[in-house]
């Protein structure tokens, strides 16, 4: 997955920092993407509209 396949508004999955052992994904909406670089292997990093932080696991719908 690539940093341009993100946007502002999409709807993902993402696995939070404390949730990276049990892998608990939590859906939300995109505020801003945090990664700077155009890939990353863990997943872009991102912050939902809710204020939780991670990285981006998949999109959904």
């Amino acid at each position: 997955m690539n940093r341009s396949d993100i946007k502002a508004g999409l709807r993902v999955f993402i696995v939070m920092k404390q949730d990276q052992r049990t892998g608990n994904l939590t859906e939300g909406v995109v505020k801003d993407i945090l990664t700077k670089s155009s890939s990353h292997p863990h997943g872009i990093k991102v912050r939902l509209e809710n204020g939780s932080v991670g990285r981006v696991k998949k999109i959904a719908g």
